[in-house]
Order: structure tokens, then sequence, then C-alpha cells
């Protein structure tokens, strides 16, 4: 009876790790929820012209959003835009629903970039609801990304016509 009694308690004991090491690694449905939410949006081509620009069929900048945005000319490889890349995650929530925030892949999207004249990255577009874009060029402080935000794109004359 001893044996038995030792037997039960070793398959109790092993039933509750394994219970308490599969709820460890269960992801947490909301958690996940609560991270896409604020996640960064990357465009290809296809996305970018339904999203800001058709830059293959107009001439003239006809910005398509329904919100200014930044957009993030980037590669992975590039240190300078891994360094920004934490900034802008941080911008994604401080001003969510009030500007969007795109990157674009310049290894996988050439013709976007060469469209967009992309010469150096990081570079930053800014595009306002009626102005033409601006451009910030290189790894620049939260504090001036903050500036441009403001004067560029959150100006009191940003509203589409």
């Amino acid at each position: 009876s001893l044996i038995l009694l030792l037997t039960l308690s070793f398959i109790a004991c092993k039933q509750n790790v394994e219970k308490s090491s599969n709820d460890v690694i269960a992801p947490n449905p909301n958690k996940e929820v609560k991270e896409k939410v604020h996640k960064i949006e990357y465009l290809n081509s296809n996305s970018f012209k339904e999203k800001v620009f058709d830059y293959t069929g107009n001439k003239e900048w006809d910005f398509k959003g329904n919100a200014p945005c930044i957009i993030d000319f980037y590669a992975d490889w590039c240190a300078p835009c891994r360094s920004i890349a934490p900034i802008l995650e941080e911008l994604s929530k401080e001003y969510k629903g009030k500007i969007n925030i795109y990157k674009v892949n310049v290894d996988t999207e050439k013709e976007l970039a060469m469209a967009f004249n992309v010469q150096s990255i990081p570079m930053l577009l800014f595009c306002s609801m009626n102005d033409k874009p601006s451009v910030l060029r290189g790894a620049v402080p939260k504090d001036v990304i903050v500036e441009q935000i403001n004067s560029k794109l959150l100006n009191s004359t940003n509203t589409k016509l």
C-alpha cells in the first residue's frame, strides 16, 4: 500500500508540473491583441499605393491616407535604422489614432525606394493630409521627430479637404 500511495503521489505531482508548465508556455490571447494594436505596419509596393500614394499612376502628389503618417525607409542590416526603431515604436503608441507609422524595407521594395529617391537610410517621410511630404534623413533623436510630427503632421490646417 505504501508503493501504491507513492505512485499515486508521483502521478499527481507530475500532472501538476505539466499543467503549470503548459500555463507558462501557453500564450495569453489578451496580451497578443494589445501588442498587435501598437505594431507598426510594414508596407510593400501594393499596400503603399493603397494607403499612401500611387507613385506609378500619378505624377502629382495625391495622399490617400486617412491620417497623417510617417514612412520609415529602412533595411534590416542598417544599425542607424535599428537605433530609431524603438523610438518609432514609442511614437506609434503615443500618437495612436492621430498618425500612422509605416515601414518600408528598401532591400525588398527597391522600386518604391527608387521612386522616393532613397539614397541613404534611415529616411523618414512625413506625409501630411494636404501638403507634399517632407523628409528627415539619418538616425535623428526622438525630440526632432516629435517636433516634425507637431509642426508638419498635427498642425491646425492639417485636415483632408
